[in-house]
């Protein structure tokens, strides 16, 4: 018998998350339960599920909650409000009603009265496994590499001032000179599925020797070194969502490769202001086995 194609081995792996959610709403189906499903670490099932079906995991969960509530509100005659809400996991009517008119353009009570079965159908039809695109990809030997680092933690949107902190203590200090070393960024975790206090990111730059003490906060950390893919993003790091989840949800599946527990990293290879960020240039590397 000969094995399943990695991209097939994937298909597999997803369906059965998602057969396991639509058989068990009402149970656990938080990020630890479904990566043990998927067989994959939960440093990874997030980014992973994300990038495969379209939408973050909590989100697939509510609007598949939602979903059967909305089902058993037009088709059970003795099925109330709140026991949708209920159901569906929600702590009261009144938030429950608020995420079902957000989902379906109209309250619980008046799509039981006149269910719209096409909004439904629109509504619940989840993205997953319907894009491609072409990248081009390399998969390099990254060198262990030392670096400086100021670490934000807090919302993303946050993220630039700590990137002009980091700018003063790379001039004040005259170490990691922007001219010969290489500045880096690590997202420990996803934007898109981290709530937004607990978001952490590493802007950092190359250094050769000890970091001085310093009153900036930076210190160093190790970018270890091992296998990577490696993916050119062009254009606003604001947008390097754009090229990091392809990575996972269309070359990783047929690539046969598997991946290291260590977070992606970006080396920005270009400079602001002297390069407008809508033509800068960053390599995304994703550390693999």
């Amino acid at each position: 018998m000969t094995d399943l194609p990695t991209n097939a081995a994937y298909l597999k792996r997803f369906n059965a998350v998602l057969a396991y959610i639509e058989a068990n709403l009402e149970g656990d189906l938080s990020v630890k339960a479904l990566s043990d499903v998927a067989n994959f670490s939960v440093f990874h099932f997030h980014r992973q599920f994300t990038a495969y079906i379209g939408v973050p995991v909590a989100r697939y969960v509510q609007l598949m909650r939602l979903r059967r509530s909305a089902h058993h509100l037009a088709s059970i005659a003795h099925y109330s409000v709140l026991d949708a809400a209920i159901d569906a996991g929600f702590e009261s009517p009144e938030a429950f009603c608020r995420a079902f008119k957000r989902a379906i353009g109209m309250t619980p009570s008046a799509f039981r009265q006149q269910p719209s079965w096409t909004v439904w159908n629109t509504v619940f039809a989840i993205p997953h496994f319907s894009r491609s695109v072409i990248m081009q990809v390399r998969i390099v030997d990254f060198a262990e590499v030392r670096v400086a680092a100021l670490e934000h933690c807090g919302p993303p949107g946050q993220v630039d001032e700590n990137v002009q902190k980091f700018i003063a203590w790379r001039m004040h200090s005259g170490q990691s000179p922007v001219a010969t070393s290489r500045t880096f960024g690590v997202p420990y975790n996803n934007p898109d599925t981290t709530p937004p206090q607990d978001f952490r990111f590493a802007i950092g730059g190359e250094i050769h020797e000890a970091v001085s003490a310093n009153t900036f906060g930076v210190h160093e950390i190790v970018i270890p070194g091992g296998r990577c893919v490696v993916v050119r993003h062009m254009g606003s790091p604001d947008h390097i969502g754009e090229t990091i989840y392809p990575i996972y949800r269309d070359w990783l599946p047929a690539s046969g490769e598997e991946l290291r527990d260590h977070p992606l990293f970006f080396h920005y290879l270009s400079v602001y202001p002297e390069t407008p960020q809508d033509q800068w240039q960053t390599d995304i590397y994703v550390p693999l086995r």
